[in-house]
């Protein structure tokens, strides 16, 4: 294939796409494979010689749709929806055209300076202060490792990156429980150690206590460790838990603890400002990480990182081999200075055709939308004398058991889990808590209806009777 036969094969492959989102419903959730039957369709070796494009997009309808998860489907509420908004794919494809690598401001004007401007975009749509700066992240764990790695150096008074850590004062680290284990993975990479990441108790919301978070930083600063950061969580992935921030920033600022805030998926529902009581305090955060990627509709990856001072990620992160140098150019933002990876893709552009093709308040009222029908489900579900309601709605989430006489809860809501992913109309995830299996049900996805959040409650009542 050259590049005089993309016009032809670039509408062939539009076709195939307008017509995958028109029969979507009709399709299972999950894929009903088994491990292996994708690899067993695949030659075992390369080809010498070129094949054809009819032959190969005539593979790809043989062996691809069959075998994936369609997380685009509107009956999908399993995880946190990782959606793609039609004016997000086109942003994309047209970047994928471009091609490209958007690691220096002078390698991609457009991209970097189109990146500033999107994140002060959401900084105003969250009713974030003026002063934040933002960067695009591939995901959160990669903001979240960013702000563990600064948080690392800074407690070692950005000496670690030049001298290492062997022999250095043990790094501590204080979240809650309901943190993702994205934090936990922060820790190990940037050699902090599982110990030290410090799992604070909780209350009966299960946000983070105050008074065990200051009492354990002291006991740790008399036995010789070294209190580096503190991680919240507003939206937390498996209940949706968020904590109540500013007595625990009041702790932070004493100690002198830099601050990261995950609100990945929950992050979004800030541009509902009736919202934004849940991140009380959020303004006071030195990083924070939402993933429009998820709520938003951005196709995957794009992870906003807003800082409140870039300063010190930039002197964690940052590093200027000649080869990087632009001269005569010192005041301009070189994004991959912000981060871990050197390459960069031009996300800024598909954040740039997603709020303006929807606006804010057509993104708000999908969010708004979610969180109430996620509401009307619960509540029907809590009618039922064989379902239990574990833990409230939280945003769009809640959890539930399979609760009928008899029977033991953990057990037979595992097996109706299984039932229901097998039945391929619905896509549904578990997290245990507080040693109860539950089924976690969360709304998100861009173009679902009541209709198919409510066809949720017949699934079950249909797979149980």
């Amino acid at each position: 294939m050259n590049s005089s036969d993309y016009a032809k094969w670039t509408a062939r492959a539009t076709e195939w796409i307008t017509d995958y989102f028109a029969n979507l419903s009709d399709r299972p959730v999950r894929a009903q494979t088994k491990p292996g039957d994708i690899a067993a369709m695949l030659p075992d070796s390369p080809p010498d010689e070129a094949v054809s494009m009819d032959d190969i997009m005539a593979d790809f309808e043989r062996i691809v749709p069959d075998g994936m998860t369609h997380w685009q489907h509107p009956k999908f509420f399993a995880y946190f929806n990782s959606n793609a908004a039609p004016a997000s794919l086109i942003a994309d494809q047209l970047a994928n055209a471009i091609g490209a690598q958007c690691m220096l401001w002078q390698t991609s004007p457009a991209a970097t300076e189109m990146e500033q401007v999107m994140c002060d975009w959401l900084r105003q749509a969250m009713g974030l202060p003026k002063g934040y700066q933002g960067v695009i992240q591939d995901s959160a764990s990669s903001a979240t490792l960013s702000a563990i790695l600064t948080m690392r150096e800074r407690a070692q008074r950005f000496q670690g990156n030049k001298l290492g850590y062997a022999g250095a004062q043990p790094v501590r680290i204080y979240c809650s429980e309901q943190v993702h284990s994205s934090v936990d993975k922060a820790c190990w990479v940037a050699g902090i150690g599982q110990d030290n990441l410090v799992k604070i108790d909780t209350d009966r919301n299960f946000a983070m206590r105050p008074e065990a978070l200051a009492a354990t930083i002291t006991a740790d600063k008399m036995a010789g460790f070294n209190p580096a950061g503190l991680v919240l969580c507003v939206g937390g992935t498996s209940i949706g838990a968020s904590d109540r921030m500013p007595a625990l920033l009041d702790i932070a600022k004493q100690e002198g603890l830099y601050t990261h805030l995950d609100a990945a998926w929950a992050g979004a529902a800030m541009i509902c400002p009736e919202q934004r009581e849940f991140w009380d305090g959020a303004d006071r955060c030195d990083s924070i990480v939402m993933n429009p990627h998820k709520w938003l509709g951005a196709q995957f990856d794009c992870s906003v990182q807003l800082l409140k001072d870039p300063t010190d990620q930039i002197r964690t992160l940052g590093i200027k081999p000649t080869y990087l140098h632009t001269e005569g150019e010192d005041s301009i933002v070189n994004f991959s200075e912000w981060t871990v990876p050197l390459g960069r893709r031009f996300r800024a552009l598909k954040l740039w055709f997603l709020i303006r093709a929807y606006g804010l308040d057509g993104l708000r009222a999908r969010i708004r939308n979610h969180i109430q029908w996620s509401d009307d489900l619960a509540e029907k579900l809590r009618t039922h004398p064989d379902f239990t309601i574990i833990t409230e709605r939280r945003f769009s989430l809640f959890t539930f058991q399979y609760t009928p006489t008899g029977q033991n809860a953990n057990d037979a809501t595992k097996a109706l889990l299984q039932r229901v992913n097998d039945d391929g109309r619905t896509y549904l995830t578990q997290t245990l808590h507080e040693g109860r299996y539950v089924i976690r049900f969360t709304a998100g996805q861009f173009d679902c209806t009541r209709d198919d959040v409510m066809a949720v409650y017949d699934i079950l009542l249909d797979l149980t009777r």
